[in-house]
């Protein structure tokens, strides 16, 4: 049996002397899209971080393809084909939407370049018409279609989404709910931390949920979907 895309075995991780996340377990196959669900603070942002390298885990591992990645700086993670989209956005303000898009252009692990400007303006009509605005006069959304789609330049295997519906009006939301589902399409794996469970239950395939930094449950999105008691205890407001 292969193994899977994605794997996270086993994974602590402390910021000082306070352990955040407790051996933290679950994998992600090829073309996959998984919604990390859980409460404000209850683990999902730094399990994001530990896969991208910004907090290492102090026990356990992440494997990619095979190869283990934890313990190796943040850069090489990237160039391995872990793309990480932050919950802040993190455009360049004073740059055009066009040079936010070059700046993340890479080839991917293999050398593949799937994802050109040409590409990306393709499944992001909304930013081709934007090609010459400066990035910092975007509104939330656009802000957050560009990011999204400034990591799909890197060419990655993977792509991590934290909490991309976050302060958003509801139209927006919407978009950005069509776009994902579309990149799930196109067969992008995505693995997606939100709370809000009813903006993934349309676009993700499989669920796993954390709480209190320890994963209390692993399944597919329909069978969370009729799964009241994990609904009511660990996701509810």
């Amino acid at each position: 049996m292969a193994e899977p895309l994605l794997k996270i075995a086993g994974a602590d991780v402390f910021y000082g002397a306070s352990q955040i996340l407790f051996g933290v377990d679950f994998s992600v196959e090829k073309g996959q899209t998984m919604a990390l669900l859980g409460r404000n603070g209850a683990g999902k942002s730094t399990t994001f971080k530990m896969i991208a390298g910004l907090a290492p885990p102090s026990r356990g591992e992440v494997r990619l393809a095979g190869e283990t990645v934890s313990g190796k700086p943040p850069y090489r993670i990237a160039r391995a084909g872990i793309g990480y989209v932050p919950e802040d956005r993190q455009v360049f303000p004073e740059h055009t939407v066009d040079d936010n898009l070059i700046v993340g252009a890479k080839k991917g692990p293999r050398g593949d370049a799937h994802w050109t400007t040409e590409r990306i303006y393709e499944v992001f009509p909304i930013l081709a018409g934007m090609k010459t605005r400066l990035a910092g006069r975007l509104s939330g959304g656009e802000q957050q279609m560009l990011t999204i789609a400034r990591t799909l330049m890197g060419n990655p295997d993977v792509i991590l989404l934290d909490e991309p519906s976050e302060g958003l009006a509801p139209i927006i939301v919407q978009a950005i709910a069509d776009l994902i589902r579309r990149l799930r399409d196109m067969g992008v794996t995505i693995i997606l931390a939100e709370q809000n469970m009813h903006f993934c239950l349309g676009i993700a395939t499989h669920a796993t949920v954390v709480d209190k930094g320890q994963i209390v449950y692993r399944a597919t999105i329909e069978e969370l979907r009729h799964n009241e008691e994990i609904k009511s205890r660990y996701l509810a407001v």
